[in-house]
């Protein structure tokens, strides 16, 4: 069997893998150090690359704010869900500090990476698993939303324990999978459905059916299992508040513009060159040199499929191929609009046949072309570090600029009187209301919560500040209100009552 092909399953012994002898032993040591020397650069790189004191982002801010005793709670709509508040908690519950949230954060999704790539040993070399923990750790995506209170990153790092720790299992023989993998099948199964339930769903479908066929049922158990229990919460929150999961999906489907057959591939690739939301989706593409990696990474991830065949390996690499296609479907052909982080729990799958194939390339073939082989995917990967570390630049700065006008507009309505308790209604009213300590409101769209009336009484009480963007008319209920200019907005704060 090739190098690159010779480690196997857990619970065989005598060849090199995970089960050559009991744990702490050097051998078993030396296959740790290149994964927790991968994660810890990873974590490192976060704290250098992303800034620590960048404000929180729209999204982050509906999360931490439901845990939160600095600032009011923002509307949580349908299609969130409570997981990366549950993260967030043990340290936005009691501190309003961002930096420290990141740091948090940072640390956390570096140990997260290191406890997924372990996940995988004994179906991989050691050098096989750091690469692929490289390759994931060095996507822009990746390295911008690892210290942020987002929940793609952690669906990632969910698919990746779920599906090492169930072929770990698998390779143990029905009945004899240890208790540990089993358990790392349904902690997997808990991350991914607390943080994204619909993402989860979809990320374990062809490992359902994979293990339906083998009959593997203390398998299926620990996966319906996490996934039941992860998503209970989701479930019971849509009873109380939607009328049940049917009616909450539909809503989540409204708010989403309508899931449906929608190719969204070129979105997608517009959103590469570093924009968070990509909706409506319109614009040029970015430079090919920034998309290059992504139309090259499903070639390389089939070039590790072949060669998992040849090597007579198959399921260790097909199986983690069909979850990510499974993973990125709805986000390619079933939705208007487009999100770099949506795709991470795909990029998190594929990354290790993909490393499996560089490898294979840079140590097999004749003697002659080795060499101008592992100097090809050598150029490769410095390309690759190039291309992400330029576009990270530019996506940090834009947001770092963008969330301090959030600040910028807040010490405004600070000056103007509008102080907490206040509530703040109208466009960008849920980013500038936390920056400023306010309450938000919306009479329509997605964040809808309250009613014109609900706010001209309000404003009888406390401070009541409307924001209109560029382009925009004020709403009726405020066209008698004091209106101010503020960077591209206009503000009309409520008389006093």
């Amino acid at each position: 069997m090739a190098d690159g092909a010779s480690t196997i399953l857990v619970g065989r012994r005598g060849r090199r893998g995970d089960a050559e002898g009991p744990p702490g032993t050097p051998r078993r040591l030396r296959g740790d150090l290149p994964i927790a020397a991968v994660a810890a650069v990873f974590a490192l790189a976060q704290l250098v690359l992303v800034h620590p004191t960048m404000g929180l982002g729209w999204d982050e801010i509906v999360y931490v704010s439901q845990v939160t005793t600095h600032h009011p709670a923002a509307f949580f709509s349908a299609p969130r869900s409570r997981g990366v508040s549950l993260l967030v908690a043990p340290v936005a519950s009691w501190s309003d500090s961002t930096a420290l949230l990141r740091v948090y954060l940072a640390v956390l999704s570096g140990l997260g990476l290191y406890l997924a790539l372990r996940a995988w040993q004994g179906l991989f070399p050691a050098r096989v698993l750091a690469t692929a923990g490289a390759f994931f750790a060095t996507l822009w995506v990746t390295l911008f939303y690892g210290p942020q209170a987002m929940p793609n990153y952690w669906v990632a790092i969910g698919a990746l324990v779920t599906v090492g720790c169930a072929l770990r299992a698998l390779g143990a023989g029905r009945g004899h999978a240890g208790r540990g993998v089993l358990w790392g099948v349904a902690a997997g199964a808990v991350l991914m459905a607390l943080m994204r339930p619909a993402d989860a769903v979809w990320v374990a479908l062809p490992l359902l059916v994979l293990v339906l066929v083998r009959r593997h049922w203390p398998l299926l158990l620990a996966l319906a299992g996490g996934l039941a229990a992860g998503g209970a919460e989701w479930v019971v929150e849509a009873y109380a508040w939607y009328g049940g999961p049917g009616e909450r999906l539909s809503r989540a489907s409204e708010i989403q513009g309508g899931l449906g057959w929608n190719i969204a591939v070129d979105d997608q690739m517009r959103s590469l060159g570093g924009r968070g939301l990509c909706r409506p989706c319109t614009g040029s593409m970015p430079h090919p040199v920034v998309t290059l990696w992504w139309l090259l990474l499903p070639v390389v991830a089939a070039l590790g499929a072949v060669v998992a065949v040849r090597a007579r390996r198959a399921t260790a690499t097909l199986l983690p191929l069909a979850c990510a296609v499974t993973a990125a479907a709805p986000y390619l052909f079933m939705i208007g609009y487009a999100a770099p982080r949506f795709l991470q729990p795909a990029y998190a799958l594929l990354a290790v046949p993909v490393a499996d194939a560089l490898w294979h390339l840079a140590r097999t073939g004749r003697d002659r072309w080795r060499p101008v082989a592992a100097t090809l995917v050598a150029l490769a990967v410095a390309g690759h570090l190039a291309v992400q570390f330029s576009v990270l630049v530019g996506t940090v700065d834009r947001n770092v600029e963008s969330r301090q006008d959030w600040a910028r507009v807040a010490d405004e309505l600070h000056r103007l009187g509008v102080r907490p308790p206040c509530l703040l209604t109208g466009h960008e009213s849920i980013p500038v209301g936390y920056y400023t300590g306010c309450s938000s409101g919306s009479t329509s769209g997605n964040n809808e919560n309250t009613t014109a009336a609900e706010i001209t009484d309000t404003a009888r009480r406390i401070p009541v500040a409307a924001l209109t963007g560029p382009g925009g008319t004020p709403p009726g209920y405020a066209r008698d209100w004091t209106p101010h200019r503020v960077t591209d907005l206009e503000i009309r704060v409520a008389p006093p009552g």
